[in-house]
């Protein structure tokens, strides 16, 4: 008898590729009786390029690696202080869409977010959770005349990146919450393909949290969305 929510691991610091390798054995390998897992886990400093990655979009890597990946969307960046959970989810015995598997994502993240006063949004066409910043505002208040009306990022800074790779129906990789992290090096890149977009995290707004804390929150909320 499978378990009613997803099995969940604490994989602790774990490297990305080594990561990333066992989740995709772990779907290519799992069966209709297979039970779905979140795995929990934070990396070491990588950039990660998903299948429509351009290597235009690292603007300045320096020494940190970038690995070529087989998740969905551009290039993003992973390090110490940001909760990971891996979603391996068998989308057909759920009966979801991939669209709705990424509609609960940022869900479960925004619900994560709102005890915490942090009011996270999506942006059409662009996935992950985002938040209003005022540096991001003030910012661009000033450089209004040269960057002509505003765009759908104005004022908000993104706080989550996600993207799914989807093999027989069940998915893996998932969603990055930045928790309290080095933030300098988003600006090595155009976070998930757009030039400009700025990223925070909760430490940044204000939220100190541990890491196994909003880990555990953020699993929480994934589990209760990803339970039949």
């Amino acid at each position: 008898m499978l378990p009613s929510e997803p099995i969940r691991r604490l994989l602790g610091r774990a490297p990305y590729v080594q990561t990333w390798h066992a989740m995709r054995d772990f779907t290519v390998q799992r069966g209709p009786e297979t039970a779905d897992e979140l795995w929990l886990v934070e990396h070491e400093p990588v950039y990660t390029l998903g299948q429509a990655g351009r290597r235009e979009h690292l603007i300045a890597p320096g020494a940190t690696p970038v690995v070529a990946t087989d998740r969905g969307g551009q290039v993003t960046y992973h390090g110490p202080g940001q909760a990971i959970v891996y979603t391996l989810i068998d989308l057909r015995r759920l009966g979801i869409t991939v669209r709705e598997l990424v509609f609960r994502i940022e869900q479960a993240v925004i619900q994560t977010l709102e005890p915490y006063g942090v009011g996270g949004r999506r942006v059409r066409g662009a996935p992950g959770v985002y938040v209003p910043y005022p540096a991001v505002e003030q910012r661009r208040e000033h450089s209004r005349a040269a960057t002509g009306p505003p765009g759908p990022f104005d004022g908000l800074a993104k706080i989550a990146a996600l993207g799914v790779r989807i093999r027989n129906g069940c998915s893996y990789h998932g969603v990055a919450l930045n928790v309290a992290m080095d933030l300098k090096p988003f600006s090595g890149i155009d976070p998930c393909g757009y030039a400009g977009l700025a990223a925070v995290d909760l430490a940044t707004l204000g939220v100190n949290l541990p890491w196994t804390e909003a880990t555990g929150r953020l699993s929480d909320r994934l589990a209760a969305h990803l339970t039949p």
